[in-house]
């Protein structure tokens, strides 16, 4: 009884050892058990990245966030009389009270001229580094005389001695200078003014409001043009952006940065906007160009969807590519495995399992070196890097067990060429499907072509 349980046990053992079927399940069991260590490394990436996150908002609160320009605007009270009924408690007769109430006007600019010096910088905590800027901008333009027609309000009851200029931004913080405004002769300085809606949603841009003191008669445009000017200097992080209120917006920013993104609704028309010292960009926006009004009343509208910037954000993508890279761990060691299969197969050299685990843990590796050198150099350095050492530890290993040159030699070219394609597919962006898949269709083509001369019977 016990011979023939120790015959069974031989027999299950030479079949494990020559059974092209059985090498085949255990080449997939083990590619299935790889995928928990690669799952983990994707956790990691994921998790590194979102501390890059954490750390650069970090450093943006500190010096001011992303700078956002609302106005500014001309802010006129007016008044209202509505009829209201009401019963007398003790004749019981209904008579009619005018009841006053104040509603608020705002007329945005006729010419709206901005120009703005920004001067950036990088700022490191540990590893990591984000850029923030000191911003010098000369806003001037002209207001027109109010138009309330539409409204049918008489003269008499605009409240012109109680009008204001407001200004609304994104970072009161990052202000430092006195923030105040010339009409005609004289300076208005602005007062913060408290808005506890602009905290309610978190997932947008607050504003924040700047109003100035009441203006003089003689400094309003009752009925005549009226030129402004005033300087703002303001810390910031991330992005400028500006609102185009004006009848016509003009805008010019210059910056000794030189990897600027211009982004939203209306980009800079100047073809030489980039430079070799910088960027000196322009911009012009008509009222005709935006689906705004120059008037509103009983509400100052949320415009920010209409604002156009420059972004000073460092491009750092190098988390983004290992994350994409470690997506095609499954790939890689899938065909690693599959050339050692092949290897196997026709030249009859037995390769155990435990073999077989090294060499895929070695692949997993890789992803892990290629992290945590990225985090200290540029992707591609980190790329090299991770990739020689993997394929030489794998090549060498494979000399150990092959105990010829060309076999290792050929594994070393096939993950050289393997770990150089998957490169090539993170680098490219419209053909990332076009080349991955031509390559997939060669490498299958080769394995097609290859296994054709397996002998599939001995199963």
């Amino acid at each position: 009884m016990a011979h023939t349980q120790k015959q069974n046990t031989n027999k299950f053992g030479n079949w494990i050892r020559t059974s092209i079927t059985a090498r085949m399940l255990m080449i997939g069991f083990l590619t299935i058990v790889l995928l928990v260590p690669l799952s983990f490394i994707e956790s990691l990436i994921t998790e590194r990245a979102s501390r890059q996150q954490n750390v650069v908002n970090e450093i943006n609160e500190k010096w001011g966030k992303e700078v956002l320009i609302y106005g500014p605007a001309l802010k006129i009270p007016y008044k209202i009389f509505q009829q209201k009924m009401v019963t007398d408690k003790v004749t019981k007769k209904v008579v009619y009270e005018t009841i006053e109430d104040i509603n608020y006007a705002y007329f945005f600019p006729k010419e709206l001229d901005i120009k703005g010096t920004i001067k950036p910088e990088k700022k490191s905590y540990g590893i990591y580094t984000t850029a923030v800027y000191q911003s010098h901008m000369d806003v001037s333009g002209t207001f027109t005389k109010p138009d309330f027609s539409d409204l049918e309000v008489k003269d008499e009851h605009i409240l012109w001695d109680k009008s204001k200029i407001i200004i609304q931004t994104s970072n009161l913080k990052g202000v430092n200078n006195q923030v105040a405004i010339n009409l005609n002769q004289n300076q208005y300085d602005f007062e913060s003014k408290y808005n506890g809606s602009n905290h309610h949603n978190t997932n947008q841009v607050a504003l924040h409001t700047l109003e100035s003191k009441h203006l003089q008669i003689k400094d309003l445009p009752k009925d005549k043009t009226v030129a402004f000017n005033m300087n703002l200097n303001i810390n910031g992080s991330k992005q400028i952006r500006f609102i185009p209120i004006g009848k016509e917006t003009k805008a010019e920013i210059s910056s000794n940065w030189k990897t600027a993104n211009f982004f939203g609704q209306f980009l800079p028309y100047n073809d030489d906007k980039i430079n070799d010292n910088g960027f000196h960009a322009k911009w012009k926006v008509l009222d005709i160009n935006r689906p705004f009004s120059q008037q509103y009343f009983n509400y100052l509208p949320d415009l920010k969807d209409f604002a156009f910037g420059v972004n000073f954000m460092i491009p750092v993508d190098e988390y983004q590519k290992s994350e994409r890279s470690a997506k095609y761990g499954f790939l890689v060691i899938g065909l690693t495995f599959l050339i050692f299969f092949l290897i196997q197969t026709m030249s009859k050299i037995n390769i155990h399992p435990f073999q077989y685990l090294m060499i895929g843990l070695a692949l997993t590796m890789f992803y892990t070196l290629l992290v945590s050198i990225s985090e200290h150099s540029n992707f591609l350095k980190a790329y090299l890097i991770a990739g020689t050492s993997v394929i030489v530890l794998i090549t060498l290993y494979s000399k150990s067990i092959l105990k010829t040159l060309k076999f290792p030699l050929f594994i070393g070219l096939s993950l050289t060429a393997l770990y150089t394609f998957i490169y090539v597919i993170i680098q490219l962006e419209n053909y990332a499907l076009l080349v991955g898949s031509i390559g997939l269709f060669l490498i299958l083509t080769s394995v097609m072509y290859v296994s054709r001369k397996i002998d599939w019977s001995n199963g």
